[in-house]
């Protein structure tokens, strides 16, 4: 099924990119709206390697606003069979530097970099803020974290994985919007799952391309709302008999548990806070200092979902806007709250689009 877009497109592009996004904008399902959706969207990207290589290729060539990419190795020799990004004078020097650099030869993407392992007590942090994740990591401990702090914050998750001739593909989302059922890395692999390295077992270099091309794939359909995501859904991928094939996925009895949101529904917008209203916002600490509207409580979007149960009891009876600083964590928040029976709206366009009304015409 197709779901709701995640990310409200911007205002307009650039004429640069108007141009260079052309052969987006004539496809028929995608179009404008999508292509300014995209150039919205704020991407976190886990790891610069195989996958990671390939899926931060695909985004910025198709204008995403922002990456932000997770990695704190440096370039090997034997990397660059598999990890497009990477060159030989790249040896010795941090994946970060080959994204940062083919994103700028690409388009206009901001990329921003975080050279932090990522761990249980740090992740959720770390990730807090963009509209979506795409996970190329190589170990199962990595992706407990990633998966674990993803399912924290609410954000769908694009996960893929290669070994010799296979890959897998699918999304996890804890929180998707109704009818959709969640699905999470543990209804695929049990906690504590090992696998051999690649190192130990190799991987075929082309393939490493075609997981990490369909993973981008996924991530543009989520944030435009086409297609029909590979949520409940896993693509199995062998690359000597040329061929992919899927299987259903679904929620396993362990981890059936209700998600963040039992009552995910269509949330509404209001271009100012009504006199008596609850402002909510839920930024970071570094966004709300440089402003936040009169009277409004600072409470983080990880922090609300985490305790939301005893913020809806807090909030029971009023009316409640959301603020965050284009929409997108608003909308989760406030569904999360509705959910829970707390008469939640969102501020339309976050602050964002709050400065543009208020200035003159």
């Amino acid at each position: 099924m197709s779901l709701p877009p995640l990310v409200e497109p911007v205002d307009a592009l650039s004429s640069r990119e108007q141009l260079r996004t052309a052969r987006h904008q004539c496809l028929a399902a995608l179009g404008s709206d999508g292509q300014r959706r995209i150039a919205a969207a704020s991407v976190g990207v886990i790891g610069a390697g195989g996958l990671g290589a390939p899926v931060v290729l695909a985004l910025a060539a198709a204008g995403v606003g922002t990456i932000v990419v997770f990695d704190d190795d440096d370039v090997e020799l034997s990397n660059l069979q598999r990890q497009v990004i990477h060159r030989l004078q790249d040896v010795g020097r941090p994946k970060t530097d080959s994204v940062v650099r083919v994103a700028a030869d690409l388009s206009e993407t901001e990329v921003r970099v975080v050279t932090t392992r990522l761990t249980h007590e740090n992740a959720a942090e770390l990730i807090s803020g963009v509209d979506l994740v795409l996970d190329g990591t190589d170990s199962f401990e990595s992706r407990e974290v990633v998966a674990a702090a993803c399912e924290r914050l609410a954000v769908p998750l694009v996960w893929g994985t290669v070994q010799e001739f296979a890959g897998l593909v699918t999304v996890f989302w804890s929180a998707p919007p109704k009818p959709a059922e969640a699905v999470r890395l543990h209804d695929l692999y049990p906690p504590g799952s090992e696998a051999p390295s690649c190192s130990a077992v190799g991987v075929f270099g082309p393939l490493c391309i075609q997981a990490g091309s369909m993973m981008a794939s996924e991530a543009l359909k989520l944030i435009t709302g086409i297609g029909r995501p590979l949520l409940g859904r896993i693509a199995m991928i062998d690359a000597l008999a040329g061929t992919v094939r899927e299987a259903p996925l679904r929620a396993s009895r362990a981890t059936a548990s209700a998600p963040l949101s039992d009552a995910v529904e269509a949330v509404g917008e209001v271009d100012h806070p009504a006199d008596g209203a609850v402002v909510i916002d839920v930024r970071e600490a570094e966004e709300v200092a440089r402003g936040m509207l009169p009277g409004a409580r600072h409470l983080p979007l990880a922090a609300l979902l985490e305790s939301v149960d005893s913020a809806a009891a807090e909030l029971a009876g009023s009316e409640v806007v959301v603020v965050c600083q284009v929409g997108a964590r608003a909308r989760r928040a406030a569904q999360a709250l509705r959910g829970r029976g707390v008469n939640a709206v969102v501020l339309r366009g976050g602050m964002d689009g709050y400065e543009r009304r208020r200035q003159p015409a």
